[in-house]
């Protein structure tokens, strides 16, 4: 199957020439890791934006001749995509001493929302859904995000309207759910926890096997 420069991940695809090892294409990858065909699990819209976008950074890693041996791949995306921002300007400055662009790179990662829109919209795909694979766990919290949201959102249109706060007319209210290590500092999404199956690297991934472990 042919990649469609339908969408962002279409358009990823052709200008980094992406290709998946173990399929014909990328399309075709997304679609057995999504449907759950040959030797794929069954994969959420997360766990494959996860899988697309170090495709992405391996890609770009080999064509500047920069490492990827052991978890190379998965250690650099977690720290651009975590909620570590020191650990995350180190790798960042890293991957600059290797004459990548950082800012551009991380620009063409995409969200979960937009493989579920290739998949679905661009691909025109389905598959059988079980209960189990509803993700009704990060609904839950989508909802309770987009509930703070609309409440904080009322709230600084007050305050604006009674002057109180000073530019909240034109601010912008960003609700994000974050998980910290019972261990250490260490923060991340809820939604990138549950993607990958733990909170801390260094804490929590003895007894969970990451969802991205087949590559």
């Amino acid at each position: 199957m042919g990649e469609r420069r339908c969408c962002k991940v279409s358009r990823v695809v052709a200008t980094y020439d992406l290709l998946d090892p173990q399929h014909d294409s990328v399309d075709d990858g997304l679609l057995a890791r999504w449907r759950g065909e040959g030797s794929h699990a069954s994969q959420g819209y997360r766990s494959l934006a996860a899988w697309f976008n170090k495709r992405v950074l391996r890609t770009v890693y080999e064509s500047h001749g920069r490492k990827t041996v052991g978890n190379r791949i998965d250690a650099d995306y977690e720290a651009l995509d975590g909620g570590d921002e020191l650990l995350r300007r180190d790798v960042e400055a890293d991957i600059e001493a290797d004459g990548i662009a950082v800012a551009e790179l991380t620009s063409n990662f995409v969200s979960y929302g937009a493989i579920r829109t290739h998949l679905t919209a661009c691909l025109d795909a389905e598959k059988e859904t079980r209960e189990s694979e509803t993700e009704w766990h990060l609904d839950t919290v989508e909802m309770a995000r987009a509930f703070a949201t609309t409440k904080a959102e009322t709230t600084l249109q007050s305050l604006a309207t009674a002057g109180t706060v000073a530019g909240a007319e034109a601010a912008r209210v960003d609700v994000t759910v974050t998980l910290q290590c019972g261990e250490c500092p260490t923060t991340v999404p809820f939604e990138l926890a549950y993607e990958r199956g733990y909170v801390c690297g260094t804490h929590h991934t003895d007894s969970v096997a990451s969802p991205e472990g087949e590559r």
